[in-house]
């Protein structure tokens, strides 16, 4: 294996450096465009009717869609062509927005949802994929983990800066909504189709990838052929020490995080003065992807600490989530909440970079967008299992509780990692 070459931005040839701003500016609006919903989209369904029991239904309509296309169609961009697969996901999003625009019914949302997780499964491993292979050819032998990085800032910044704008939205035109007859969180999601729209042009236009055949002989082969890509995968992950440690290690590392991430609001309202809560939960929540976003920036830092010796570096960010998890979970103030929260949150960015750059270097280009796929839907089985055994523990004892339980998780995977860079330290450390 060659040697990689530090990273320097400056050092790399121009058609790598417009290579990463094309990929940054695309995060950042396709985030965007997603990021002016995730801040309302518990109270629009409220605002439609649908009680606590209907909205945690339509969230499991995401998630089983999500997990049940995600493999399928990662092989399948990886015989068809990224672009084109995106391109559908795209067209998957706007149809899930028009569709919650259109109705108030309970079996119209859940197609929408549906739609949704039908786009993510879609979206999942294609130009992530397109990236590092453009990127692997503009600047052979350097170092991706820094790139990787930028695209993850500006990731993180299109979900913060669309949950602020989502949040006031409502705010400052929804008199105007409800005088034509809609909901005052419908702005956010019209903002958010008119951006999502902005987004398959930007991809038609932004996004060069080498034509494969389209025609509908070519189209079947990619379905024929997925089973196949599928096996070959999940061979790989289960064969490949790297792999298949890594695997088990995020799966336990998202058991962990996800009912942080899912339950903090309502741990955190209570806190809070009744006449400004709503607003302060919007504003942390933004503060929470902004904070995502300067832990990936940083990520690159402490990566040189531990002399770019990725799996060293996921195993620490890990270990600091543990004791950072349990600090949460005991906090009784707002202020002292937000604090360790946003902490928690730069650690949570810390940790995104090192992880792919460990499964990038594992696999080949034919495999890569299959593998990123399985890396999200076991990700996803491992947030769905840690979500409910820590509902079920929070409605027994509390939420604090959940959190500390589930920091046991981390420690599970802080050892998983440890096992990977003794086993294979001078091929991916």
């Amino acid at each position: 294996m060659a040697t990689e070459l530090e990273f320097s931005i400056d050092a790399l040839p121009v058609p790598a450096r417009r290579h990463i701003r094309v990929f940054q500016v695309h995060q950042f609006l396709d985030r965007f465009a997603m990021g002016l919903t995730v801040a309302v989209v518990a109270l629009a369904l409220t605002d439609r009717g649908m009680d606590l029991f209907q909205i945690s239904l339509l969230f499991g309509i995401y998630s089983i869609t999500t997990m049940a296309m995600e493999l399928p169609f990662g092989g399948l961009a990886d015989n068809i062509g990224r672009k084109p697969v995106f391109l559908a996901a795209v067209v998957a999003s706007v149809i899930s927005l028009a569709l919650f625009l259109s109705t108030r019914d309970f079996y119209v949302l859940a197609l929408s949802f549906g739609f949704i997780g039908f786009g993510r499964a879609l979206r999942s491993g294609t130009l992530d994929a397109w990236f590092i292979e453009t990127f692997k050819a503009a600047a052979p032998n350097v170092d991706v983990q820094p790139a990787l990085a930028k695209a993850q800032w500006a990731n993180a910044m299109g979900l913060a800066v669309g949950a602020v704008l989502g949040g006031l939205l409502p705010d400052l035109l929804g008199s105007v909504a409800e005088r034509l007859g809609f909901s005052v969180y419908d702005v956010s999601y019209v903002a958010s189709l008119a951006v999502m729209l902005g987004v398959f042009v930007y991809t038609q236009v932004f996004i060069v990838e080498k034509p494969r055949p389209l025609n509908p002989q070519a189209l079947k082969q990619g379905f024929a052929s997925v089973p196949l890509v599928i096996k070959d995968a999940s061979l790989l992950a289960l064969r490949h020490p790297a792999l298949s440690v890594l695997l088990a290690a995020l799966a336990f590392f998202l058991m962990a995080t996800n009912p942080v991430e899912v339950l903090w609001p309502t741990y955190a309202k209570p806190m809070l003065d009744e006449d400004y809560a709503n607003t302060a939960i919007g504003v942390l929540t933004a503060a929470y992807f902004f904070s995502i976003a300067f832990g990936a920036s940083l990520s690159p830092r402490i990566n040189r600490i531990f002399k770019r010796r990725h799996a060293f570096t996921l195993a620490a960010a890990f270990a600091c989530m543990a004791g950072v998890q349990i600090a949460l979970a005991l906090q009784g103030s707002i202020v002292g909440f937000m604090t360790v929260f946003i902490l928690y949150s730069i650690v949570l960015g810390v940790s995104e970079t090192p992880a792919s750059s460990i499964l990038h270097r594992c696999v080949e280009d034919r495999q890569r967008s299959t593998m990123l796929s399985l890396k999200s839907l076991i990700q996803q089985l491992g947030a769905a299992l840690g979500l409910i055994l820590a509902g079920a523990i929070a409605e027994v004892y509390s939420t604090p509780t959940a959190w500390m339980i589930g920091a046991v998780f981390l420690v599970v995977a802080v050892i998983l990692i440890g096992i990977l860079t003794k086993r294979l330290a001078p091929e991916i450390g």
